[in-house]
């Protein structure tokens, strides 16, 4: 447990931009959580490293697991199954109905972002990692990737926010059976 709490703040201090090359994360996730304003819970520091342990795997329409790619919402279901035990419907519109609307200087890592990237509200999904950034399965770059929300692309296509309830146990409306 101490090893993943030594992962978490290097991949956040990363993330973030404050690592430097001769820094180490001697102070711990919880530290360096505070340095960036965040209350973090368990579950919320797994879906992240869940998130950010993907990156690089490749975008499938329709791809809901790290062998066959992912698309956006296969990704964030995949994450959230892992890490929280929380089973989410299909697709970024069904996904966007749950949780609690959260706003921009509200978010916190761990919660959800969306996007109108096809014409349609709500067509596009990711997991907010922290400082303006959130991870996401893009269907053009590659592959799962972290980039910035305040790119022009992104900015313009921002429709809103989501937190769920991250637990061991996942509210039964967020079960798609």
């Amino acid at each position: 447990m101490r090893f993943s709490i030594h992962i978490a703040a290097l991949c956040l201090a990363l993330v973030a931009g404050t690592a430097h090359a001769d820094e180490t994360p001697k102070e711990g996730f919880s530290a360096t959580a505070s340095r960036l304003g965040t209350q973090w819970s368990n579950a919320a520091q797994e879906v992240l490293l869940n998130a950010l342990s993907l990156t690089g795997v490749k975008y499938t329409y329709g791809g809901n697991s790290p062998e066959t790619g992912f698309d956006c919402s296969g990704f964030v279901r995949y994450v959230f199954q892992q890490a929280a035990s929380i089973t989410l419907p299909h697709g970024a519109r069904a996904i966007s109905q749950l949780g609690q609307a959260v706003t921009v200087d509200q978010l916190q890592p761990g919660d959800l972002v969306f996007f109108n990237t096809l014409k349609s509200a709500f067509s596009h999904v990711g997991i907010y990692v922290g400082e303006g950034r959130f991870i996401h399965a893009p269907t053009t770059g590659g592959g799962v990737h972290i980039v910035d929300m305040n790119d022009s692309y992104w900015a313009k296509r921002f429709n809103g926010a989501r937190r769920l309830p991250v637990s061991a146990q996942p509210p039964a409306e967020f079960s798609a059976e």
